[in-house]
């Protein structure tokens, strides 16, 4: 069982920037020569750049062996980014509701805001969370892909 190792406190907050790159474009989302997407900020990485704030407010909670994990995410992207412009996403912690922990968050460019909403993590051992993927793919008789 899990024993928090510190509180995080309301309002807490992180940061995270970093400088769009073309592998972080809508456009390297293609998989197939029919997929087409434009060359701005994806919606994806921008909600990853978001989760990652949260993770990194979270780390006064993580004992040694524990990952703080995405659970639910409820984003709107407001503003398309080109690539070469520094964005930034604020997780700010809301409240602990059971096992989840819940932050507001938002991402911002060098022009304004760019997407906002919700988000939830939860604290899991790393062992756990391995283990129990593994179990799950041999029960349904998957193997990995190598």
């Amino acid at each position: 069982m899990h024993q928090e190792s510190g509180k995080l406190a309301a309002g807490s907050a992180a940061e995270v920037s970093l400088v769009v790159q073309v592998s972080d474009l809508a456009k390297a989302l293609a998989i197939s020569t029919e997929d087409d997407f434009p060359e701005v900020f994806a919606t994806s990485r921008m909600i990853a750049l978001m989760e990652l704030a949260a993770a990194r407010c979270m780390k006064t909670v993580l004992q040694p062996g524990d990952l703080s994990v995405g659970v639910g995410v409820n984003i709107m992207h407001l503003a398309a980014t080109p690539a070469g412009v520094k964005v930034t996403a604020r997780a700010v912690f809301n409240e602990h509701n059971g096992k989840l922990y819940c932050f507001t968050l938002e991402a911002f460019d060098e022009a304004g805001l760019i997407g906002k909403g919700q988000h939830t993590r939860a604290v899991i051992s790393t062992e756990r969370l391995l283990s129990g993927a593994q179990t799950r793919m041999a029960d349904a008789g998957h193997t990995r892909v190598k």
